[in-house]
């Protein structure tokens, strides 16, 4: 491939990520009154004041800061890195029980005392995150201690894979979901991604023997009971002993999960694994190309399980879309990847970046029309997936680059 196609490419996500994506939430997103950031905040830049603060967009702020101070070397970054870091320890860590508390109230005090295992998952993943960009033990050894938690707690040493939820004292919880659209169903496969992503993320500076073994035993549970029968799809709830409970399909969920998956055999360090894996991320690659695309190039929210496509397009799909296209391309050369990745990028700039108040939109609908009633911040709208999609395409295509001039 032409590489001024490469660097062109490499240049408009750059530009996006430095020049509006990370100067919004340092410019609007932090409480200039208080500590922490802002929980909730309008497309009009309007602060909807006493929100309750999410450990979501927390955890997510300080793994993207982090990353970006990592991959650029700014001071800048490292100081909302680090306040985002401060927040997490005073105020969502338990003292009493451990374990991250999933909301607090405006004040900072708790409000859902509940342990989310996808919360505590993310909080790992960006606790190495900041590890790795600032050094700080404290950070690492949170993230060991969380690590610690989970395996004591939540392991289902008879069935493998993890509960959903627990009460404040580790107990096993009767609301089990993430959330209100949620169902209510021992095992998800959102909470095993991104506890799949954290593990990968943990060993990398923690090579322990038992986190080593549990790694493999969730990328086990991906190939054995997540991935669906022909290895395109994942499956999304399940019983206990992992029975499938729903019959929906979230692309956005398998674009993410393509890379990921392939991400964690990888740092695992397998011979088979590395041999097993990738064919299964070119399936589902292709069934989201195939099944997913729509005419202006961007990724439809899901497909329920009458099979009909719920077409809108919500921004984070978009932006995993276009690290698991460029994955896919880099490991088939199959140029239809590559173009689907620069489309969604397309849709992206086109419909998605608020070219007013910076930032992207939530969602557009089939009308390719912003939603303008969700908020540009909020517990779950954070900057890791689109800031996480630039500084992937960044190091990936330098990644090509390097590969074509040898």
């Amino acid at each position: 491939m032409d590489h001024s196609h490469l660097h062109r490419f490499q240049q408009r996500v750059s530009h996006e990520l430095l020049a509006n994506i990370l100067p919004f939430w340092q410019q609007y997103a932090v409480d200039c009154d208080g500590e922490g950031f802002y929980a909730r905040i309008s497309n009009d830049l309007k602060v909807k004041e006493r929100s309750p603060r999410g450990l979501i967009l927390n955890t997510r702020i300080l793994w993207t800061f982090s990353a970006a101070y990592r991959q650029f070397q700014k001071e800048e970054y490292l100081e909302i890195a680090d306040r985002a870091f401060r927040v997490i320890q005073k105020y969502f860590w338990d003292a009493a029980y451990g374990g991250m508390y999933w909301l607090l109230d405006a004040e900072h005090h708790p409000l859902d005392v509940s342990k989310k295992i996808y919360g505590q998952a993310f909080s790992i993943y960006s606790l190495v995150e900041y590890y790795a960009a600032a050094r700080d033990k404290a950070a690492l050894q949170r993230a060991q201690e969380l690590y610690h938690l989970i395996e004591e707690n939540n392991f289902d040493a008879a069935h493998d894979g993890y509960f959903e939820t627990s009460n404040r004292d580790w107990t096993p919880a009767d609301d089990l979901r993430l959330s209100e659209i949620d169902l209510n169903e021992k095992k998800s496969m959102n909470t095993h991604l991104h506890m799949l992503e954290a593990y990968t993320h943990l060993y990398r500076f923690w090579p322990s023997p038992q986190l080593k073994q549990q790694l493999r035993r969730l990328i086990d549970c991906f190939l054995d009971h997540i991935v669906d029968s022909e290895g395109r799809h994942f499956q999304l709830f399940f019983d206990e002993q992992w029975q499938v409970k729903s019959g929906s399909v979230s692309f956005g969920h398998d674009i993410e999960g393509s890379w990921l998956l392939q991400e964690a055999a990888q740092v695992y360090g397998d011979h088979e694994l590395a041999k097993k894996v990738p064919p299964i991320s070119l399936r589902m690659a292709e069934a989201v190309l195939t099944e997913a695309v729509s005419k202006a190039g961007g990724i439809f929210y899901e497909r329920d399980e009458g099979g009909r496509l719920d077409e809108e397009m919500h921004w984070w799909p978009q932006a995993e879309a276009v690290v698991g296209f460029l994955n896919a391309f880099q490991r088939s050369n199959d140029g239809r990847f590559w173009d689907a990745a620069c489309n969604v990028w397309r849709f992206c700039e086109n419909y998605l970046v608020d070219r007013r108040h910076g930032e992207w939109f939530y969602k557009v609908g089939i009308d390719l029309k912003p939603d303008l009633t969700m908020f540009k911040v909020s517990e779950w709208k954070c900057p890791y997936h689109s800031g996480r999609a630039c500084l992937e395409v960044i190091k990936r295509i330098d990644e090509i680059i390097t590969i074509g001039k040898k």
